[in-house]
């Protein structure tokens, strides 16, 4: 179990049906995939209902087979997640899976909102106190959409949470589902923020919890054909000036065009590091480049998550 993690290791997350790709292992040790990037077995939406205990063995198998190379060979290990698909489905698996908690990272916690979230609080409270996982809830739930209503259900999950937050990896984010409630589907030139609706339940989400957690950027639905890396690249633009680190992705081929995004520029790491450092007589002062004011006050924060990405994913002129 890695007990370091922050929500900013969890970076590109790549999704795997829990009952599909039996060759993930052999994947793993050859290094076929671009690293860095985390990696979640799906129990929920990928696998029908009736295929659950067949997947909930394949992935059994799955998870040995990794912890048996684990201590056979060398290779990148990403942290390892398993997407549930309730309370009651997060206590039964975490037993199950006992065995393989020094691989397993944690778990993620599917369409969790004021319906289920004490639940999910009171199973993490239950296994906490014979195992240490970490948990990534989803915010996706169609109970978001009243206007009535959601800003108070979201500070109602947000006060719930908090009773296990030293547990609570990461946020992350619906776009898929959020969209579906509308009926709508962003084209490979758009991005989730031209989607009026959902973009602005993505914000809620991050002013809700940005503060206190890594709240990570919703699925890019395109991996091949034309456009799909320009794409790509401009909504995780624009998660990142929104406040979203990192992103759900669903191919290999997005894994290195999400950490190109999450690497820092030079500059911006050269003033957080000096934001982060100060020494100087007053709390104002010009940047490197003297073109723009850092202030130790109102920067603090932002330079902070500046210095943990640059940490993680490197720097770029």
């Amino acid at each position: 179990m890695r007990k370091k993690l922050t929500g900013y290791d969890v970076g590109a997350l790549l999704y795997c049906p829990a009952n599909a790709h039996t060759s993930i292992v052999d994947a793993l040790v050859e290094q076929r995939f671009p690293t860095p990037f985390s990696l979640a077995f799906c129990l929920e939406d990928t696998v029908r209902a009736e295929a659950v205990p067949e997947a909930e063995g394949m992935l059994e198998t799955t998870l040995g087979r990794i912890a048996a190379a684990a201590e056979d060979h060398t290779f990148f290990l990403p942290p390892v997640f398993v997407r549930v698909r309730s309370p009651e489905h997060l206590l039964r698996l975490a037993e199950r899976y006992a065995p393989f908690s020094g691989i397993l990272a944690g778990f993620i916690l599917p369409k969790l909102f004021t319906e289920n979230c004490a639940q999910y609080v009171a199973a993490i409270r239950s296994i906490s106190r014979t195992a240490s996982y970490f948990y990534m809830p989803v915010l996706e739930s169609a109970s978001m959409l009243p206007l009535e209503t959601r800003h108070a259900a979201l500070a109602e999950v947000r006060d719930q949470l908090a009773e296990v937050s030293a547990a609570i990896l990461n946020i992350r984010v619906g776009g898929n589902d959020l969209s579906h409630a509308f009926g709508l589907r962003r084209p490979v030139d758009r991005t989730i923020y031209d989607l009026g609706p959902v973009a602005a339940i993505l914000l809620d989400i991050v002013t809700a919890f940005g503060a206190r957690y890594v709240v990570s950027g919703p699925v890019w639905e395109y991996y091949a054909g034309p456009g799909w890396e320009e794409g790509l690249r401009r909504e995780l633009e624009l998660d990142l000036l929104n406040g979203f680190t990192g992103k759900t992705v669903i191919h290999p081929s997005q894994i290195p065009v999400v950490n190109e995004m999450l690497r820092v520029s030079s500059r911006d790491y050269a003033d957080a590091r000096s934001i982060l450092n100060w020494d100087k007589d007053g709390l104002v002062a010009a940047s490197r480049d003297g073109d723009r004011m850092n202030e130790y006050n109102t920067h603090f924060n932002w330079a902070r998550r500046i210095v943990l990405r640059a940490e993680r994913y490197g720097t770029k002129p």
